[in-house]
């Protein structure tokens, strides 16, 4: 291991520091996950219009069936006007019921339609305006860190994703393949005595601490797994290693799925997109388990997507790309039950650019909103996260 490596593997373990500012303090010690979908899922097939006869006509081979209690693989009744896939009956919709899920149709970037992956994920986790300069150091997630105190984030990725990005440094660690750390504790020491006397001692020091914290959760949770229990995979298993990292440490986290660009063979109550409905679904449902009844009472977790994808199926029997999504707002002390946010008739002469579902409700006045009524932000500590914003309260918290 080489000193360059060495710096950039502790760079990102590294923790916040909050000398020399005047730091704004909660009104509760709330806790946020960001759950990003890379890939652009298809959201009409996710929360469905079963009330729009257009979206029948548009999917021949793609549409998800009216809500039917004898059919398996009709859509879960939402309310008059929408349904829930099938794949997820059994995880989420018990939230529904509960009133602890909130679903935002016509959710996006509304300065963003290049419809590109890169660019509009750069958009949303940079939670800058479009029309002018960007700052690539600056994502929105930090900025809101720099807002809190009693804060402690992290990123369950493999790097520091954009959104992290800023004056501090943020921890990052992958957990779909944590296990025996790469370096061990005698090596650690070395390490850390090798740094002991320059800036970078406190960094390195943090760093191994929050890996050994992270590996020995981890390891505990192996330990006491039942006998000949099916352990989960992807997604589900992450997802409950961050309910209980974030039950125990952390309070502002985000972590980012991938497998959502379904051009092809997107399949409808059952098929590709509906397995990684399941595993998406059953993993959110064993946060919240695993989390606690305590802890997630206090839990905000909101679910994103770059944006949506075109509304009528193409030749592939697969969707391309499009612009509105539908975000989905999770918790145990939501005001959820609810499809809420500006909406539209789901018809023709609605689409955006006669093709995808149009945005209504942008994604930073979305953030700030609730960033609003969880923290107690006020005006000032808002427009440092998301500046030139005003804030949609959706009444969720």
């Amino acid at each position: 291991m080489n000193r360059r490596d060495l710096l950039k593997a502790f760079a990102a373990l590294a923790p916040m520091t909050v000398a020399g500012r005047v730091w704004a303090a909660p009104a509760t010690d709330a806790k946020l996950l960001v759950v990003f979908l890379r890939g652009a899922y298809d959201a009409a097939n996710v929360v469905v219009p079963v009330s729009s006869s257009f979206y029948y006509e548009s999917r021949p081979a793609l549409a998800i069936a009216r809500p039917d209690v004898g059919n398996p693989n009709a859509a879960v009744a939402l309310d008059a006007d929408w349904g829930l896939h099938p794949a997820l009956r059994d995880s989420l919709a018990p939230l529904w019921a509960k009133r602890e899920i909130a679903f935002v149709p016509f959710a996006g970037t509304s300065d963003d339609v290049t419809r590109s992956h890169f660019e509009t994920q750069d958009t949303i986790e940079l939670g800058q305006s479009t029309g002018g300069a960007r700052d690539y150091r600056s994502g929105f997630m930090s900025r809101l860190a720099a807002e809190l105190t009693r804060v402690r984030p992290i990123a369950f990725t493999d790097q520091l994703p954009l959104i992290f990005r800023g004056k501090a440094d943020i921890p990052n660690i992958a957990l779909n393949n944590v296990g025996k750390p790469g370096v061990d504790d005698r090596q650690a020491q070395l390490i850390k005595e090798m740094y002991a006397k320059t800036k970078l001692a406190s960094a390195v020091s943090e760093g191994f601490r929050v890996r050994d914290e992270v590996v020995k959760s981890i390891s505990d949770e192996m330990t006491a797994a039942n006998r000949g229990a099916v352990s989960p995979r992807g997604f589900e298993l992450s997802a409950r290693r961050i309910g209980r990292l974030m039950r125990e440490q952390f309070n502002l986290g985000f972590v980012d799925v991938g497998g959502w660009d379904t051009h092809v063979n997107q399949g409808a109550a059952t098929g590709y997109l509906a397995d990684r409905l399941g595993e998406l679904g059953r993993g959110l449902s064993g946060f919240c388990e695993e989390i606690g009844p305590g802890a997630w009472r206090d839990t905000v977790v909101v679910v994103i997507s770059e944006f949506g994808r075109t509304f009528r199926e193409n030749g592939d029997h697969g969707t391309d790309h499009g612009h509105g999504s539908v975000y989905w707002v999770l918790g145990g002390g939501l005001n959820g039950g609810r499809i809420v946010g500006e909406q539209v008739k789901v018809e023709q002469p609605k689409l955006f650019q006669n093709r995808d579902y149009p945005v209504l409700t942008d994604y930073r006045a979305l953030f700030a909103g609730l960033i609003q009524r969880m923290y107690g932000l006020d005006a000032a500590a808002l427009g440092r996260v998301f500046a030139g914003t005003k804030p949609v309260d959706l009444g969720l918290v």
